[in-house]
């Protein structure tokens, strides 16, 4: 397991409804070198809107390489470089049916647990240009999951992603996922 990407962006106006803009931090861009882990945040990051986004249980945002092929598919010539889902850190290796809530990683010198799925709002829909967007997300099981930062340190794209505790006894982000379809 290898962390492929670190991505960051700053809230930036991706449209306007109702003549007001509307300010998202879902465009991320991959960083070269290291990133300070701090415990809100990755340095370079931010959310424009802390009442749904960020805070200590959704501090980063974790998605899988692996399920870039799916959305290519599904989007024929659009560009997707690692970051497009907003995610801070695109990894290889750790998909949701394997991560359960409280498992603990360590990425370079910082260590996180798993706190959530990501169940993303109506901006997904806005970056990808249609409002069907969040529904097929939903749909798909490929949610990627939050991480809250136990300690800070450091991250670089490559390092390795050691999963020094699995909590068993939890339910996997998939199985919660697949919970909120139900209930829905």
């Amino acid at each position: 397991m290898r962390l492929l990407s670190v991505n960051v962006g700053t809230p930036r106006e991706m449209a306007r409804s109702r003549g007001r803009p509307v300010l998202s931090g879902i465009i991320k861009e991959p960083v070269q070198g290291p990133v300070i882990v701090r415990k809100l945040n990755l340095d370079g990051d931010r959310q424009a809107d802390l009442s749904v986004h960020g805070g200590e249980d959704k501090a980063v945002y974790a998605y899988p390489s692996e399920h870039y092929g799916y959305w290519r598919e599904r989007f024929p010539g659009r560009d997707m470089p690692w970051g497009t889902f907003g995610e801070n850190f695109t990894t290889e290796g750790l998909l949701e049916n394997e991560v359960h809530i409280g498992d603990r990683l360590v990425i370079g010198s910082a260590e996180f647990a798993v706190t959530q799925p990501r169940f993303p709002c109506y901006k997904l829909g806005i970056r990808f240009e249609t409002n069907t967007m969040v529904k097929w997300f939903l749909e798909s099981e490929r949610s990627g999951f939050y991480l809250k930062v136990l300690g800070e340190g450091q991250v670089r794209a490559g390092d390795a992603i050691k999963h020094v505790r699995a909590n068993r006894h939890s339910e996997t982000i998939t199985s919660i996922v697949r919970m909120v379809k139900r209930s829905g």
